[in-house]
């Protein structure tokens, strides 16, 4: 169940604003009912009019993949590379990509058609953790872990990790778990760059609570009610915090 505004505006009658407008006007009907609570709650299956005309409501989906090397982050490419979006079996829905992986990178990806639970996951006022692990050419030091941490300067700006943890040597690289906040295009390998430390592998585990887990490469599955439960309290959690200051 969806507050009335929100499935309307998804449906593309127009902004949430504008739904609420309506609403309020008395245009809207549901079941045949008009309805003027702009708390109201309603289905995907349930009939909803405006101006007498009957509006399709998509059903909300929740995708998460498990993206390989090479797959771009778009809904289409005139180069005709593949697509993220073709790993998802084949849906009615119209679904996108939650933020972005580059084509050189792998792991977790979100794809959804919640609009409103994509911006949240992403936007860097809702701080919503990202997880990563990251091969390294050398061996950062103690001191650039830390510089990581209080944050380097890029084009858009200061960017720092939320969390930056030394996992192994493996030859002449080392692999780290690095936790961000923010999601700025290449973030990671920019960051490490400045600190002269190239990436060579790196594969995102997990977005707030949500983990990849043994999800084979190329593969997809929809997010259980747990888990889409998990992720929205975490929005919500964050955006409290943000709301009080702390």
């Amino acid at each position: 169940m969806e507050r009335l505004q929100k499935l309307m505006a998804h449906a593309g009658v127009g902004s949430r604003r504008q739904c609420e407008q309506l609403i309020l006007a008395g245009r809207v009907r549901v079941d045949g009912q008009i309805v003027r609570e702009l708390g109201t709650r309603v289905g995907p299956e349930q009939k909803i009019e405006v101006d007498g005309v009957p509006i399709k409501i998509e059903r909300l989906v929740y995708w998460l993949v498990n993206k390989p090397r090479g797959y771009l982050c778009t809904n289409r490419d005139p180069a005709r590379r593949p697509l993220a979006i073709d790993l998802v079996p084949q849906v009615s829905q119209r679904v996108y990509t939650v933020g972005r992986l580059d084509e050189a990178s792998e792991g977790l990806l979100l794809l959804t058609n919640d609009g409103e639970l994509a911006h949240r996951l992403m936007h860097p006022r809702y701080g919503i953790e990202k997880t990563y692990i990251v091969q390294v050419v050398g061996s950062p030091t103690h001191e650039e872990r830390q510089r990581l941490l209080k944050g380097v300067w890029l084009a858009e700006g200061h960017v720092k990790a939320r969390q930056v943890k030394r996992l192994k040597r493996q030859g002449e690289s080392t692999w780290l778990r690095i936790v961000l906040s923010e999601s700025k295009n290449r973030e990671i390998r920019r960051m490490l760059a400045r600190l002269g430390h190239k990436v060579l592998h790196l594969k995102r585990v997990a977005i707030g609570p949500v983990q990849l887990g043994k999800l084979p490469r190329g593969k997809a599955r929809r997010l259980s009610i747990a888990e889409l439960d998990a992720l929205r309290k975490d929005v919500h959690r964050h955006a409290g915090s943000e709301q009080s200051g702390t």
